[in-house]
């Protein structure tokens, strides 16, 4: 188990963790497209899109999420955090799946297939832009945006399992009862209870679809 942590923390592995990252995120993007949910992001740039699908007009998505992209990948290296939320969930999922549906590449979002493998695509690349990023600091700067990878990580982060689960009771009552299971679950082990939210609601809404 040591040796496999130690692994993960290495540098030719960093690109293939943001590979599958982005390629889960690019297909949420997919998801809210094609159905109308499954976007990894929050309730306003989910809006922008919507309104870019409505319109035809992606400016605003395209801008403000593809920034907050450059920013965050390049801020990683340096303050020692990549910053999931800013960089794959917002750039990736939402900022790139707004540029490509804008320039008519909307084979890319609309597959599926072809949408795990464009963000796939382009997480090796922030990944390898990361590590050139980090190569080029001074020897005696600490630089461990490579080695630890979270989100934003505020406060109300804590209390987002109690609204998943009503969210998911209002979906339908397996997913309800998942969500809830999860949760349990995952205060059990002392671990995050939103990410057992989540997976529990996701599992039973599979098994038991609406």
């Amino acid at each position: 188990m040591e040796k496999f942590k130690s692994s993960l923390l290495k540098n030719k592995t960093f690109p293939l963790l943001t590979a599958m990252l982005c390629a889960a995120a690019f297909a949420g993007g997919h998801m809210f497209v094609k159905y109308g949910y499954g976007l990894f992001n929050e309730i306003a740039q989910a809006e922008m899109v919507r309104n870019g699908l409505e319109t035809g007009d992606f400016a605003t998505p395209i801008g403000y999420c593809t920034g907050f992209l450059l920013a965050r990948v390049m801020e990683g290296p340096l303050v020692g955090i990549l910053d999931i939320g800013g960089s794959i969930m917002t750039g990736i999922g939402t900022g790139m799946v707004s540029l490509a549906k804008s320039v008519g590449l909307d084979i890319l979002v609309d597959n599926f297939p072809l949408a795990l493998l464009t963000g796939a695509v382009l997480g090796l690349i922030i990944g390898y832009v990361i590590i050139g990023v980090k190569s080029t600091m001074p020897e005696n700067m600490a630089a461990g945006g490579t080695g630890i990878m979270m989100g934003a990580g505020n406060a109300a982060g804590r209390w987002l399992a109690p609204l998943i689960i009503l969210s998911a009771i209002s979906y339908s009552i397996p997913a309800g009862i998942g969500a809830i299971i999860g949760s349990y679950i995952f205060l059990k082990l002392e671990k995050p209870m939103v990410g057992g939210t989540i997976l529990g609601a996701i599992l039973l809404a599979m098994i038991f679809p609406k």
